[in-house]
């Protein structure tokens, strides 16, 4: 699951039951940071920006279902781009899916009480929101287990062409925005959910993963910081 050298420094080798629940407390977290970022009204995420967007062109799906079913399309993509390599055991990626889909569906109601005016606290709400993201997703990196479709398929895309990681996670975004923005003005006559908490929600998130690596390496504990890789 590690994309790099400072992912890998943070993974849990230990433990296969605990990495598990961390991995499944990860996905309630970041679940229940997207939702708050959602109530925050100012904009989100590429995916959820999507997903949402979705929510209003047919109503009777969650946007759980929506979320389930992109990772779905996202694995057949992977399946395409390398067919060889795809192995039986990639459709256990649909497992966490289908949870992160069910935590959202159900974070999504609990919070669905917050009704903010106030821009600030909107802007203050995307920022507590997007930190527990970021925590609910340093928790999924730390369990190293099973990747989602979505970031398989880029994984996929980066083995298949060897460009920067990074690079391709951009253009993938941005894929999913357009995608958004083209739905929203098609079906609904205008682009929903994609404003200034759009570009905050990417700054926010990078920082806090950031800022977790961080705090996990200066308190990680020496037995652990001096065991062999």
């Amino acid at each position: 699951m590690a994309h790099n050298a400072a992912e890998a420094e943070i993974i849990d080798t230990g433990s296969l039951v605990r990495r598990w629940i961390m991995y499944i407390a990860g996905i309630y977290i970041l679940t229940f940071g997207v939702s708050l970022a959602i109530r925050a009204g100012i904009g989100i995420s590429p995916q959820s920006s999507l997903t949402r967007t979705m929510t209003l062109v047919f109503p009777p799906l969650s946007q759980g279902t929506y979320n389930f079913i992109l990772e779905l399309v996202m694995l057949f993509l992977t399946f395409l781009v390398l067919p060889k390599e795809f192995k039986l055991r990639n459709f256990a990626s649909l497992i966490p899916a289908f949870v992160l889909a069910v935590c959202l569906d159900l974070n999504l109601k609990l919070t669905g009480f917050i009704q903010l005016d106030d821009y600030a606290l909107k802007v203050a709400l995307l920022a507590f929101g997007d930190a527990a993201l970021a925590f609910g997703l340093f928790l999924m990196i730390r369990a190293n287990l099973v990747l989602m479709p979505v970031d398989m398929f880029v994984n996929t895309i980066f083995q298949r062409t060897g460009w920067k990681w990074g690079n391709i996670k951009t253009a993938f975004d941005l894929t999913l925005l357009l995608t958004s923005a083209l739905v929203g003005l098609a079906f609904l006559g205008e682009v929903k959910f994609i404003r200034e908490g759009t570009i905050l929600n990417a700054i926010f998130v990078g920082q806090y993963i950031r800022l977790y690596f961080f705090l996990y390496k200066r308190m990680k504990p020496k037995d652990e910081a001096s065991a062999p890789a």
